[in-house]
């Protein structure tokens, strides 16, 4: 089955976030760490992985997109460190 993913991305720690959602995470971060990716995250240098959710039907994981890109920058930096508290950039651990 398909996976579809839900994903923050950080200039660093409290810095600028971005959500995004794909369906090859791996792919789509390492397009957005060399600049691959036109817009918000190259003009911003916004590159880490700090956050990622995995959804079995892309409709979920829209849902899942929307809500989060509605949600107050607080409540998205409580997301982030519930799971990752350091920050660190996930992208390696899921290339490993």
């Amino acid at each position: 089955m398909k996976q579809y993913f839900v994903y923050i991305l950080a200039s660093n720690r409290n810095g600028t976030l971005y959500t995004g959602i794909t369906s090859n995470l791996l792919k789509r971060v390492y397009e957005h760490k060399n600049n691959l990716v036109e817009g918000f995250t190259k003009k911003y240098n916004v590159h880490d992985l700090v956050h990622y959710e995995t959804y079995n039907y892309v409709y979920d994981a829209i849902a899942g997109e929307k809500t989060i890109k509605k949600w107050k920058r607080q409540w998205k930096i409580e997301l982030i460190e519930k799971s990752n508290p350091k920050w660190e950039d996930l992208y390696y651990s899921l290339n490993g």
